[in-house]
């Protein structure tokens, strides 16, 4: 039996929950390079929550208000997804929250690069050519990651109207995905963390 911890006995409203649950669990600290190849002190880990069996829901859950919130709710989109690996298991959230409401919202991934065998497709999962999307991800610095999912998408033909993540680290992502017209939703900045 594992012993109780802050997880375990983590109460309030499901935004609360999953904040508390990414202070515990997300946050490591220690000097770190990140993908953009600046340094900070610490890391968030989205995936130590995106993986996780309470936190996964919340965030299924909680971008999908976000979403609807926003006007982008699923009779407004028809899939999420966004680049390998972050985005993976924040679609998956949300393509099962949508389900878990009786909702149709499918989800994709996006390959850092196209597969030289088979379909030799860029984007997995459901056709997106034609139809309407969102691209997400678990966290971004720069706003690289998703910018380059972005590009692809619309490469296969998609529409792509928003980008959301769980949490923005507040360098610079908001300013470079907006100017790529693209709305950006974020369920969390750093002060919201305590960082």
């Amino acid at each position: 039996m594992r012993p109780a911890t802050l997880v375990a006995m983590t109460t309030g409203t499901p935004r609360e929950q999953l904040r508390d649950l990414i202070s515990e669990l997300a946050v490591v600290r220690g000097r770190v390079t990140l993908a953009s190849g600046k340094e900070a002190d610490y890391y968030v880990d989205l995936r130590r929550i995106t993986l996780h069996h309470r936190a996964a829901p919340l965030v299924g859950h909680l971008m999908l208000d976000a979403l609807e919130e926003a006007g982008y709710g699923p009779a407004d989109i028809d899939a999420v997804g966004g680049l390998t690996l972050g985005a993976d298991p924040v679609a998956a959230s949300l393509l099962h929250a949508a389900a878990s409401r009786g909702l149709d919202l499918d989800a994709f991934v996006v390959r850092k690069e196209s597969k030289s065998h088979g379909l030799q497709r860029r984007v997995e999962g459901p056709d997106v050519a034609g139809r309407t999307v969102v691209a997400v991800e678990d966290t971004s610095t720069t706003g690289g990651s998703v910018l380059t999912a972005v590009e692809a998408l619309r490469e296969a033909g998609a529409n792509v109207v928003a980008v959301a993540v769980i949490v923005d680290r507040d360098t610079g992502a908001r300013e470079r995905i907006e100017a790529e017209g693209l709305p950006y939703l974020s369920l969390y900045s750093l002060a919201d963390l305590g960082l």
